[in-house]
């Protein structure tokens, strides 16, 4: 009797742990994933988005703004002044229909962009901080 039970258990006990073994791949020491196809779909989208939209949000001083025939002109001559006299500072010219806008500085805190400001206000007294999509910081 002793031994029926001792077979028995060991029998249970070895059907019990071939339940729960993997089968093992086709190649020796690999890992085999198995996932949804929408993850491939999501990660390729980050991908997408990271190499196309290289901005943060962020603040920027704007100079200069106009329209009219000589407001190309004059945000041209606005930029190239001001990269004389700042030339650690990147300038913008943006063209949102009808005016010409000059913008400079990428700035991630309203504080750095309010102590440019302060900086500058003496050359451009007309000039003002404007939210704005800034480009990364160099590393």
């Amino acid at each position: 009797m002793r031994i029926v039970r001792i077979v028995l258990i060991w029998l249970f006990f070895s059907f019990f742990l071939n339940s729960f073994s993997q089968e093992t791949p086709n190649y020796a020491g690999g890992v085999e994933i198995i996932q949804d196809d929408k993850l491939d779909e999501l990660l390729n989208k980050h991908l997408y988005y990271c190499k196309n939209y290289r901005f943060i949000p962020g603040y920027r001083i704007q100079i200069f703004f106009d329209s009219g025939n000589n407001s190309k002109k004059g945000a041209m001559n606005i930029k190239a002044s001001f990269i004389t006299k700042y030339p650690e500072v990147e300038a913008y010219i943006i063209f949102q229909e009808p005016y010409y806008k000059v913008r400079v500085g990428d700035f991630r805190s309203r504080m750095e962009a309010e102590g440019f400001l302060e900086k500058i206000i003496d050359d451009y007294p007309n000039s003002y901080r404007v939210n704005d999509k800034i480009n990364f910081p160099e590393i």
